[in-house]
């Protein structure tokens, strides 16, 4: 049984070579970018209806959020 996944912003997900990154996620579109790895950032933001966006990333994997740890405070 398939599983169900909820796109949601700042997601990064990965077809073929490409790297595609949620940057904005509205009702019924959706603005993303489109890079080679996944810690770029540049790159020309595109925008796609939620339809299409799926039909796009359709085969991809998405790419595991790596939690940062809490930056800690050394002065002192």
């Amino acid at each position: 049984m398939a599983q169900l996944l909820r796109l949601q912003q700042g997601q990064i997900w990965q077809k073929g070579q490409a790297f595609l990154r949620i940057t904005r996620l509205d009702r019924l579109a959706v603005e993303y970018k489109a890079g080679g790895s996944p810690e770029a950032r540049g790159g020309p933001l595109q925008k796609a209806s939620k339809k299409e966006f799926c039909r796009l990333i359709k085969g991809a994997l998405l790419v595991p959020r790596v939690e940062k740890p809490p930056a800690t405070n050394r002065s002192g």
